[in-house]
């Protein structure tokens, strides 16, 4: 029998605050038939980021939506990325990223601009802390997923910040 220290957290409780926001980027369902029918399970990507420069991006199955994104959550924790931004919270040059079919090309723009970029570009930017950006999706695919994780390449191909006097 556990003790009560062991019980597991319920409805009463309240969860301690994790020290990065998240944000849900899109959840599939997905469908397996087996002998009595059709078994559904989900699929849920996640982004995470301090806004100050870590960001993360994670993909959780599970057999409900809410075990799928705390899978997601733990994944994009592992996932972690530092993202070089200047002083004025603007990326230091322009950058491409690709990844699968989707493409995106971001571009650091004068303080004041705001993030003009639109569906995941503008969460995962929103996450790392960028404030001024513009950003534009090339490609033609709508899959949130890989639009993301074109946007994760291009960040990672930033020059580091101590190379930029600002």
């Amino acid at each position: 029998m556990r003790q009560p220290s062991e019980r597991r957290q319920g409805a009463g409780h309240r969860r301690e605050k994790s020290e990065y926001d998240q944000k849900v980027l899109d959840i599939r369902r997905t469908a397996r038939v087996v002998a009595g029918g059709r078994r559904f399970s989900f699929r849920a990507s996640v982004v995470i980021g301090n806004r100050n420069g870590k960001v993360g991006l994670g993909v959780g199955k599970g057999a409900d939506v809410s075990s799928a994104v705390e899978k997601a959550v733990v994944g994009a924790k592992k996932n972690m990325l530092m993202v070089a931004v200047t002083k004025t919270k603007t990326i230091p040059h322009e950058v491409e990223g690709k990844s699968s079919a989707a493409r995106v090309l971001l571009k650091p723009v004068q303080e004041g601009r705001g993030l003009v970029a639109g569906g995941p570009i503008r969460i995962v930017a929103d996450l790392a802390g960028i404030r001024h950006i513009t950003a534009k999706i090339l490609s033609r695919t709508p899959n949130k997923l890989n639009n993301a994780r074109a946007t994760m390449e291009a960040l990672k191909t930033l020059r580091q910040k101590d190379h930029f006097p600002d």
